[in-house]
């Protein structure tokens, strides 16, 4: 009896070991992925809090609230279903799948260069009062630009991951759909309350927490300037690496990607150690960067030209 008790307590534990190393499994897993789709994030992260600007201040959190259920359902009830099975049982079109979303993300990063070439700023919109059927149609434009955004996302995401087994992707996409989101919308709830925070403390009778809050509102339009330059960044090179990368999966040209790897190898041989490799990455990003303006401006270009292309002009100018 004793006997049969302890090999049932061994069996229990290694379970126990193999539940838990497929649990670390996934996790590394899904942080590996959530990193891939790091620059994607950041442009998610930057284009959002211009769905509350304008809006009065009680009702920013709870529509940050609702754009993030909305993004979760994208996620999980949309494009998860769609990538696992096309992962499943059509891999090939992953690749085409990246490389249309690549070329709008080298667009819209190079849509935006021009017009900050052109001087065409946004103005401040006016603290408003809207009413729930116009706040309900500011929460369905968010959460219609969060389903091109997340599609990204989970598509880079999953074809980093795209080796494991059906169950395992199943388990690590749950993971990034959710820890992605959280990130996102708590540094979006984090940004737009900043100026709120800021005067609060600024009432204090502390001296140091006037000078905080005052610091904290003064540092919200520069903190709003410097993400939405890195978003530009991250859109350009990340869509010039989605498109580097899968020009040469999808099989149609291998040789723009095997001289960016092989450079990006030569230089971190030549300086050996941790800078060796920064300066490696660096080129790899570099020259994404600079595929994603080339193929984004001709996008714009040619979109430029076409009838419907130049009605958006219009209306943004």
């Amino acid at each position: 009896m004793s006997a049969g008790l302890f090999g049932l307590l061994d069996d229990v534990a290694a379970i126990a070991r193999l539940a838990a190393a497929s649990i670390d499994d996934v996790g590394a897993a899904a942080g590996r992925a959530t990193v891939k789709a790091a620059g994607v994030v950041v442009d998610d992260t930057a284009v959002t809090p211009q769905y509350v600007h304008g809006v009065a201040a009680e009702r920013e959190l709870p529509i940050i609230k609702q754009i993030a259920l909305g993004s979760i359902r994208n996620k999980l009830l949309f494009i998860l279903p769609a990538a696992l099975l096309l992962s499943e049982f059509l891999p090939g079109v992953l690749p085409i799948i990246l490389l249309a979303g690549g070329t709008f993300l080298a667009y819209e990063g190079a849509h935006k260069v021009w017009h900050a070439l052109r001087g065409h700023d946004k103005h401040d919109a006016p603290v408003t009062e809207v009413g729930p059927e116009a706040e309900k149609e500011m929460i369905g434009g968010a959460v219609r630009t969060d389903l091109i955004l997340s599609a990204e996302i989970m598509v880079i995401a999953l074809d980093s991951v795209k080796d494991e087994s059906f169950w395992s992707r199943l388990a690590i996409m749950v993971v990034v759909a959710f820890a992605i989101t959280f990130v996102v919308y708590g540094v979006v709830a984090a940004i737009v309350k900043m100026d709120d925070t800021g005067l609060l403390l600024a009432q204090r009778s502390s001296a140091f927490a006037q000078r905080l809050g005052r610091g904290l509102v003064s540092a919200m339009p520069r903190l709003l300037s410097v993400i939405s330059v890195v978003g530009v960044v991250a859109m350009l090179w990340v869509g010039g690496h989605i498109l580097l990368v899968n020009v040469h999966e999808a099989g149609w040209w291998d040789a723009p990607y095997e001289w960016v790897h092989d450079l990006e190898h030569d230089i971190a041989h030549a300086v050996h150690g941790f800078l060796g490799s920064v300066l490696g990455w660096l080129a790899n990003t570099g020259i994404s960067a600079v595929i994603g303006i080339v193929v984004g401006s001709v996008v714009v270009a040619v979109l430029a030209v076409l009838p419907f292309g130049k009605k958006k002009q219009d209306a943004h100018a």
